[in-house]
């Protein structure tokens, strides 16, 4: 039985990195006394698959796990003992029943919307958005490698201000095989430091 969960990773869980959020899910099913299955071999793993890292430092309401059990189950069941055992800081808001032959989640990503609320006062942020988007390139460097940023920014808009009096700012980036757009990149050439921001991701979004 292979389930789908559209789950949320926010306040305790923001500064825990990709390896401890497939640990927590892990043990969460552990806990949970549901049938995990397990890959075969010397190290057995659980058969568990997230769609795509969330850098660290980083909250989302749209994170997606597959897990395999081995054996089929009631949907509602599943949700209700899994619910129950979650850590702080996940959130389930959906689960699904998935074919087994469909491709893995990481292969089918196409691209992310984030919102990204500015910490501190930026008084020529529109400028700087207006850079950015007016740039034919925007070369960078990552891991030694030079990649453009440009064509990796699908949308950038900012939001009206909000309630809390924080400028935000929301952005859609693409993942492709050569390269992924990140927002902390973009801050970056934007000349705001990661510090000063709260990163928030609310869509992933799928090739068709």
């Amino acid at each position: 039985m292979r389930i789908r969960l559209t789950f949320s990773k926010i306040d305790a869980l923001r500064y825990t990195g990709h390896l401890d959020l497939f640990r927590s899910w892990e043990r969460t099913f552990r806990r949970s006394g549901l049938p995990l299955a397990y890959s075969q071999g010397f190290h057995p793993q659980p058969r568990l698959n997230l769609a795509c890292a969330l850098p660290l430092g980083f909250t989302s309401e749209c994170e997606m796990l597959d897990a395999w059990l081995e054996c089929n189950l009631p949907l509602q069941l599943v949700y209700q003992t899994i619910a129950g055992v979650l850590p702080p800081g996940l959130e389930i808001h959906g689960m699904d029943i998935i074919d087994d032959q469909a491709p893995a989640l990481q292969t089918q990503v196409a691209s992310a919307v984030y919102v990204i609320t500015f910490l501190d006062d930026i008084s020529d942020l529109d400028e700087r958005v207006q850079r950015i988007t007016s740039s034919e390139h925007l070369p960078r460097l990552r891991r030694n490698k030079s990649y453009d940023l440009r064509p990796l920014i699908e949308q950038i808009s900012l939001i009206p201000l909000s309630i809390d009096g924080n400028r935000k700012l929301r952005i859609h980036l693409s993942a492709r095989e050569s390269a992924t757009g990140r927002p902390e990149e973009l801050l970056d050439e934007m000349g705001i430091k990661f510090e000063t921001t709260r990163i928030h991701r609310v869509k992933i979004i799928f090739r068709s």
